[in-house]
């Protein structure tokens, strides 16, 4: 036994073992898994969004099912919880938040932003959303519009299909995708040209 080992690496290399032997999941399969959470990045999540606003169909399967989507642009999805697609409109804003922990959708949009996970981001977002959008994102969601808070859960993952900025008619998916931020994804900031 490594003397650098903890308690904690012990108990997840008895885990997996115990895994593999039951035939449930390979190391490799473990392995896998881990390299494409680690290769997801908000990049994939912007391409699925400008693929939504040249494609209606692709939009249409997007806002149906988010998971199927994601795969539709080579995107690994299994394993994953469904991932749910809220499309901001002229009436409607969307901000998404996890009320207890931390869930993401990391598959389209990689590992959260250490600011999503804090207390204070959660408590705000639901207390105060249009403040909180206003003073740190200078998001200004008018009173006219609907500003709704969705909490991302352990079973049901969320992101935004953000509304595509006015001046981008004939942009290509390639110049559309490089305007797309993770947080219009989240829905604390919105595309701009």
């Amino acid at each position: 036994m490594n003397i650098l080992e903890t308690d904690g690496e012990r108990l997840l290399v008895a885990v997996r073992t115990l895994l593999e032997r039951k035939g449930i999941v390979s190391t490799a399969e473990v392995m896998e898994r881990m390299a494409i959470t680690d290769a997801a990045s908000p990049g994939q999540g912007a391409r699925m969004v400008a693929r939504a606003w040249v494609d209606p169909k692709y939009r249409d399967l997007m806002l149906e099912d988010g998971a199927k989507a994601a795969e539709a642009l080579g995107i690994p999805m299994r394993g994953m919880p469904p991932l749910g697609v809220l499309e901001n409109t002229a009436e409607v804003h969307n901000l998404v938040v996890c009320t207890l922990c931390s869930c993401y959708p990391r598959a389209v949009l990689g590992y959260p932003p250490f600011w999503y996970k804090s207390a204070a981001f959660r408590a705000r977002a639901i207390r105060d959303p249009r403040e909180l959008l206003a003073s740190e994102w200078k998001t200004v969601v008018p009173d006219t519009i609907k500003l709704r808070v969705v909490d991302s859960t352990a079973d049901y993952r969320w992101m935004v299909l953000p509304m595509r900025p006015p001046g981008t008619d004939g942009w290509d998916e390639a110049r559309l995708t490089a305007i797309v931020r993770e947080g219009d994804m989240i829905g604390v900031t919105v595309p701009a040209v």
